[in-house]
């Protein structure tokens, strides 16, 4: 089973900066994918960044620029650095952390989602 633990939301003024967290733990054998989505109220979940083992990155075009996405393969952990923040990235950020078990099985996992407030 693997647990995906997303940390580092909060309220924070528009232009502002923050950085979240998404570590993930358990029977891990290779992790091939994290990604960060934006839920945000009213709307579907939508994939802002994601990258894989190889150090690929992809980023939704409204946040190009803006945010950045690293992962540490030691710790399988993924960070999302979000710079110049504007009030329509408010939403719950989840983590999606995909790959295979020592079972070995194919697993894709969620975490429980933080939230990032943007005033104006």
């Amino acid at each position: 089973q693997v647990q995906v633990v997303e940390s580092g939301g909060g309220l924070v003024q528009a232009g502002g900066s923050l950085r979240l967290s998404c570590a993930a733990s358990g029977s891990i054998m290779r992790l091939s994918y994290m990604g960060w989505y934006l839920q945000a109220p009213g709307k579907q979940r939508d994939m802002v960044a994601d990258i894989n083992i190889g150090g690929m990155t992809n980023y939704a075009d409204s946040v190009k620029g803006r945010f950045t996405i690293s992962r540490d393969n030691a710790k399988n952990t993924v960070y999302l650095q979000m710079n110049n923040l504007k009030p329509e990235d408010t939403g719950v950020y989840y983590c999606n952390a995909r790959g295979l078990t020592t079972g070995p099985a194919g697993f894709g996992s969620w975490g429980q989602g933080t939230q990032v407030t943007v005033s104006s």
